[in-house]
């Protein structure tokens, strides 16, 4: 995972109910992520309403499990090898469900009924698919082996020369473990399945993502990149080097001058895909027949106090964005 809100089951902060609204006091990107990477190049608009507009997004079933699923793995490292057993992770899964929803009571909502009552069965279900998920990682680690150097580690790094005050990646390593030869491997937990071959190319590109930032920070080119894929049962690898790592920074250098200037212009134009069906934001989609909210930041015409720009009437923008 990326940031501490990839973790979480539903992403933005604007009013609950309101998916219109826009926040007080938006201000321009300053940092990226992978998953914020990889919002970009899928769809511009998705990014700045994730980003910029912060709209408010659904929590599912299926990314909160993820969520509880995760601080398992995590906790389970703290007790002694020799009680890191499949029963004991199983064990600490409700208190890690109950953890989340005290920070996030608005999680309740995913186990009620029809007439707004807490559905006991619903929960004791998405509990069991929980314990599925861990039992299957015991097959494919062993826990008892393994002391990882970091959990859950927040790393950021800065690359000089991207832009007025260059450009800081950021994101939490979900375990980074260090062999006795100081080689590094980079794990991530997917709660999901794995997918084909041809799609494999997100899930690496945030691997190699994270590698471009440990190399950053400990002057070593992480040995492996090793995804655990709990909803399938694959371990995916792969030994990245420098070479690669430097086209990384490459890509996220043009990446963000991308961004950059769809941040000073305020155009923000859709990418239809397959994926659109699942978006929450539709209602506000120029591809579904919506009007993205009023633009929160400053544009250059409005900054020298002019009437033109992206808003402005007569010109195609952010209020009648163009299909593209």
């Amino acid at each position: 995972m990326d940031t501490a809100t990839d973790h979480s089951a539903g992403q933005g902060s604007g009013p609950a109910g309101d998916r219109s609204a826009a926040p007080s006091g938006a201000v321009p990107p300053s940092s990226l992520s992978p998953s914020r990477a990889a919002d970009f190049m899928r769809c511009p608009l998705l990014y700045r309403f994730r980003v910029i507009d912060r709209l408010p997004e659904k929590p599912s079933p299926a990314a909160t499990r993820g969520t509880v699923v995760h601080a398992v793995l995590e906790r389970l490292f703290d007790a002694p090898a020799a009680e890191r057993t499949a029963p004991r992770a199983r064990g600490l899964l409700p208190g890690e469900w109950e953890k989340l929803l005290a920070a996030r009571p608005e999680l309740a909502e995913l186990f009620q009924g029809e007439d707004g009552t807490h559905d006991a069965q619903r929960l004791a279900a998405w509990l069991a698919d929980a314990e599925r998920l861990v039992d299957r990682w015991f097959e494919l680690e062993d826990p008892t082996r393994l002391e990882p150097a970091e959990r859950e580690l927040f790393v950021e790094t800065v690359i000089e020369g991207a832009g007025a005050t260059g450009l800081k990646l950021r994101g939490i390593v979900d375990r980074l473990d260090v062999a006795p030869s100081g080689d590094l491997r980079i794990v991530d937990y997917k709660t999901g399945k794995a997918p084909a071959p041809q799609y494999r190319g997100d899930a690496l590109f945030q691997m190699m993502f994270y590698a471009l930032v440990i190399w950053r920070l400990r002057g070593r080119v992480p040995r492996r990149l090793q995804l655990v894929y709990l909803g399938s049962g694959d371990v995916l690898t792969y030994d990245p080097v420098e070479a690669e790592l430097l086209g990384v920074e490459r890509k996220l250098r043009a990446l963000w001058e991308a961004i950059s200037l769809a941040t000073e212009t305020g155009d923000w134009r859709p990418r239809p895909t397959k994926l659109c069906g699942w978006c929450d934001h539709q209602a506000v989609c120029p591809e579904f027949g919506g009007t993205p909210p009023p633009y929160p930041l400053p544009l250059p015409a409005q900054r020298e106090g002019g009437a033109t720009g992206p808003d402005a009437p007569g010109e195609a923008g952010q209020g009648r964005m163009e299909p593209v």
